[in-house]
């Protein structure tokens, strides 16, 4: 099955019984042109005489974020703004053909268009997610593409990309050197991957194997150390592994709020340690990294 063949196989997820009537809602969404404001919080400033916050709660949980609509504040699990304000001075997408794999809602994508990219999209499978991403973009009304495809599409997509954000998926990957191969050849010839996943402290080329879970997460399956993860890379056919940042996640970052269902960063710990999950492993940290495809 090629790609279009694809796309039309699942533009059918859009008539599932809990994703029609969110679609609905938004095709009745009142239409003008709103003042949109790219910040920390993305802000949509306007009127309605429609009930803004009721439509966005019949599409919870709301994970990426934040918004701000009108007068309704999307106080998202993540406060995303963190992460990627942490990365922003490492990127410029001036001009460049942005892709960003696993974009949820796209509160990232949101944001890039500050820095002028030639053109954005978004990858990720989830109907609910792109129904997220469609009830905010009614207003932003911007030129994002999101393609409810995975990365292991990606190499076969129509463009290649000169810069790919791959933020908090690897680690649900049970094969996370294939999956950083797709992202490789993703890539037009000089391009930069911008990736981040857990990981362990640790000098030895090795990595975590939960048995069951890890805080919580059944589908995560490999936390590695930074010099097994630089491994990964280079036998993906990376040339060029910087390390960025790293940092522990904190209930500032990520908490439980009235717009989610279920649990959240606090119920994942151990509540009498919280350097460790509820399983006994070492608590989720991040390593944020840079990859370069080399022109060969």
């Amino acid at each position: 099955m090629n790609l279009e063949e694809i796309r039309i196989d699942r533009q059918k997820w859009m008539t599932w019984k809990n994703i029609k009537p969110l679609r609905d809602a938004i095709a009745v969404l009142e239409d003008a042109n709103f003042e949109v404001e790219l910040g920390d919080v993305v802000k949509i400033k306007g009127e309605s005489t429609q009930n803004i916050e009721d439509i966005a709660r019949t599409m919870m949980p709301w994970r990426k974020g934040p918004f701000e609509i009108f007068e309704c504040l999307i106080d998202t699990e993540w406060k995303s703004n963190i992460k990627y304000n942490l990365l922003r001075k490492h990127f410029n997408l001036k001009d460049k053909r942005v892709a960003d794999i696993g974009c949820n809602n796209g509160y990232y994508l949101f944001r890039m268009q500050e820095d002028s990219p030639k053109s954005l999209v978004g990858f990720d499978p989830s109907p609910l997610y792109k129904t997220q991403f469609d009830f905010v973009n009614h207003f932003v009304k911007s030129d994002i593409v999101y393609e409810l495809l995975g990365v292991e599409h990606l190499e076969f997509y129509e463009d290649k990309f000169d810069t790919i954000f791959c933020l908090g998926v690897l680690y649900h990957r049970s094969d996370p050197v294939a999956m950083l191969k797709s992202l490789f050849r993703g890539l037009d010839v000089e391009g930069e991957v911008i990736l981040d996943t857990f990981y362990i402290e640790g000098d030895d080329e090795m990595a975590l194997c939960p048995k069951s879970s890890y805080s919580k997460i059944p589908n995560i399956y490999f936390v590695p150390t930074i010099p097994a993860l630089k491994n990964w890379c280079l036998r993906a056919g990376f040339s060029s592994f910087e390390v960025l940042e790293t940092s522990v996640t904190d209930a500032d970052e990520q908490r439980k709020t009235s717009w989610i269902e279920g649990q959240s960063l606090e119920d994942f710990l151990d509540p009498n340690d919280n350097t460790k999950t509820v399983e006994g492993y070492p608590a989720p940290a991040r390593v944020y990294v840079k990859l370069i495809k080399d022109k060969k």
